[in-house]
């Protein structure tokens, strides 16, 4: 699953700028600047810091699940479409069992809006882009 989250990752973040190592390289506009954030789950801390400084969701990812390739499908076409305000964690459906617990997750394709605390505020079944962004409005 790391591999394949990875793989997302690089994925996703192909589609985002990469800031350039030249001193004289122009700013990124705007548009460039404003994409929502992928990481891959680390742990609660991380959960928890991200949580406090903005809108985070948590997706339970399966390889096998069917869905949840949709899913990854869909963000990797439509990622400039995502909430730029949004960091998206990609938390491996099998392996976090003690995550799934604390968020009462018990079906794969999950999506779990963060409070600022760290907790649930919401949690969601698929929907994909457009649902990512309804679910996580404020």
């Amino acid at each position: 699953m790391r591999r394949f989250a990875r793989l997302l990752i690089a994925a996703l973040l192909a589609l985002a700028p990469i800031a350039s190592l030249a001193q004289d390289a122009p700013a990124p506009t705007a548009e460039q600047a404003a994409r929502a954030t992928v990481l891959d789950f680390e742990n609660e801390a991380q959960l928890n810091t991200l949580a406090a400084a903005g809108k985070t969701v948590v997706f339970f990812y399966a390889a096998w699940c069917p869905n949840c390739r949709a899913t990854v499908a869909e963000l990797n076409a439509r990622w400039a479409d995502v909430n730029p305000d949004l960091t998206l964690v990609i938390a491996d459906y099998d392996k976090e069992s003690a995550l799934k617990g604390k968020f009462g997750v018990t079906y794969q394709d999950t999506f779990v809006l963060l409070d600022k605390e760290g907790n649930s505020a919401k949690s969601w079944n698929s929907g994909g882009v457009d649902g990512l962004n309804a679910n996580s409005q404020s």
